[in-house]
C-alpha cells in the first residue's frame, strides 16, 4: 500500500511537471543518444523508459543513435584498425561494414525491442531509407605541410527530407534513426550521429536538441567533473573550443550544437545518460542536470539561469 507521504510526493511531482507538459505537448524534440547508453538490454530499457514518458505526454520525439563503442569493440574483435581524428572516426571499407552492422543491426534493433517492451510505437530507419539524408563523400582535407587527410567513407550532409520524419510523427510513431547514409550513387557513408541529429533538428524546426552522452555536460575543465557549466551561449562555447578546453569527443558535438542553434533550434541540452532520470529532470525541471546552450544567454529566463525558485 502506498503511504500518505509517498502519495504526496507523486502528486507534487505531477503538479510540478504539468506546466512543462502543457508547454511542450506537440513540440518536436530531437534526441541524440550515444551508443554507450545501449550497452546492454537493461541499460537500454532504463533509458528508453524516460523517452517513452516524453512520447506518452505528447512530445514528438525523434531519436538518433550512435554506436561508437560497439563499433570499436567489434572492429577490434575482427582485427580492423580504428582511427579517430579530432573526435571523428576514419572509415575505410572494412570499418564501414562494421559500422553498418552495429548501427543498422545491433543498436537500432536493441532500441526497437526495448520500445516494443515499453509499448512505444517506434519505427527504425537509417539515413538511407526513402532518401532521408542526402549526402556526399567527404573529400580529402588539405593540411598545411602535410599530406591531405582522407576520412574514407565518411559523409557530409547535403539535405534532409523532413517530410519522411514528419509523416511518421503525424501517425503517432517515434522514428529511431541510424546515421548510416549514402550518396546519390548508392555508396554507403558513415556520418557522425551528432551531425545527423543537428541537421534533422534544424530541418524540423525542433523545440529542443538533446545530446545524451557519457559526460555530465560541458566542463570548464575537462579533467574536473565538478566544473560543469550550467548554461552557455554560442560565443562562449566557441571561445572554449578556441582555448582548447573541449575534449576530442566534444568537438563534433560543439559543431553540431553551433549548427543547430544557427539554423533555428531554440535550445540544445547536453546531459549524461549515466545519471538516473537525467532526461526527465532536464525536460521537466528548471534546474536540469547538464548544460543548456543557447544563441544568447540574454534569451534565458531567470528560472533557467537559476535566479528564481523552480
Amino acid at each position: 500500500m502506498t503511504s500518505r507521504k509517498d502519495r504526496a510526493i507523486v502528486v507534487a511531482a505531477l503538479k510540478h511537471a504539468a506546466p512543462y507538459i502543457r508547454l511542450f505537448k506537440g513540440k518536436v524534440f530531437v534526441l541524440k543518444v550515444g551508443g554507450d547508453a545501449f550497452a546492454d538490454r537493461m541499460q537500454t530499457k532504463d533509458f528508453m523508459e524516460q523517452v517513452g514518458i516524453l512520447h506518452q505526454v505528447g512530445i514528438r520525439v525523434v531519436l538518433v543513435h550512435g554506436g561508437g563503442p560497439q563499433s570499436t569493440e567489434l572492429a577490434k574483435a575482427l582485427g580492423v584498425d580504428t582511427t579517430f581524428i579530432d573526435g571523428r572516426r576514419v572509415t575505410n571499407s572494412e570499418s564501414l561494414d562494421v559500422a553498418t552492422m552495429v548501427l543498422n543491426g545491433q543498436i537500432n534493433t536493441r532500441i526497437l525491442a526495448a520500445c516494443r517492451d515499453l509499448q512505444i510505437p517506434a519505427v527504425g530507419i537509417s539515413g538511407i531509407d526513402a532518401g532521408l539524408i542526402r549526402a556526399h563523400q567527404r573529400p580529402p582535407v588539405e593540411r598545411e605541410g602535410k599530406s591531405p587527410l582522407d576520412y574514407g567513407f565518411v559523409g557530409d550532409i547535403d539535405a534532409v527530407d523532413a517530410d519522411i520524419v514528419c509523416k511518421q510523427l503525424d501517425n503517432g510513431l517515434m522514428p529511431v534513426i541510424s546515421p548510416i547514409s549514402c550518396d546519390e550513387s548508392g555508396v554507403v557513408l558513415n556520418i557522425n550521429a551528432d551531425t545527423v541529429a543537428a541537421a534533422i533538428a534544424a530541418e524540423l524546426d525542433a523545440e529542443k536538441l538533446i545530446l545524451a552522452t557519457g559526460a555530465p555536460g560541458i566542463l570548464e575543465n575537462v579533467n574536473d567533473p565538478q566544473s560543469l557549466i550550467s548554461y552557455i551561449d554560442r560565443a562562449a562555447l566557441s571561445a572554449l573550443q578556441a582555448a582548447g578546453k573541449l575534449a576530442d569527443g566534444m568537438l563534433p558535438k560543439a559543431a553540431a550544437i553551433d549548427f543547430a542553434l544557427a539554423n533555428g533550434v531554440k535550445r540544445v541540452h547536453i546531459i549524461s545518460y549515466k545519471l538516473a532520470d537525467s532526461l526527465l529532470l532536464e525536460v521537466f525541471t528548471n534546474e536540469g542536470t547538464g548544460t543548456l546552450v543557447v544563441n544568447s544567454t540574454d534569451a534565458l529566463t531567470p528560472a533557467e539561469q537559476g535566479d528564481e525558485p523552480s
